[in-house]
């Protein structure tokens, strides 16, 4: 398997268990179970899941309301867009 390849796979991964996990939150939010830790959700966003969570949290209308994630989640985001794009841009065009 090429780098590429193998970097796929893993943001496939991350991204899927990114959406179970907020799908997860929500569904023991509505049981009243001791929920998911904040810090595990935005763990599973800043390791490549936030494009994904993001979509999640529309999707399951959860955590909408708490600025940590409807300011933080995008925040991660285009950061890791621009790091991409950096990275990309200087090492991958030689």
């Amino acid at each position: 398997m090429t780098f590429f390849q193998i970097l796929l796979c893993y943001l496939a991964i991350i991204n899927a268990a990114a959406f179970f996990i907020c799908g997860w939150d929500k569904h023991l939010a509505k049981k009243q179970a001791r929920r998911v830790p904040e810090k595990t959700l935005l763990l599973f966003c800043v390791l490549g899941g936030s494009p994904v969570f993001w979509i999640a949290m529309q999707v399951f209308h959860h955590k909408t309301r708490k600025p940590k994630f409807y300011l933080g989640v995008p925040a991660i985001l285009i950061c890791q867009l621009v790091a991409a794009w950096f990275i990309w841009s200087r090492f991958m065009t030689m």
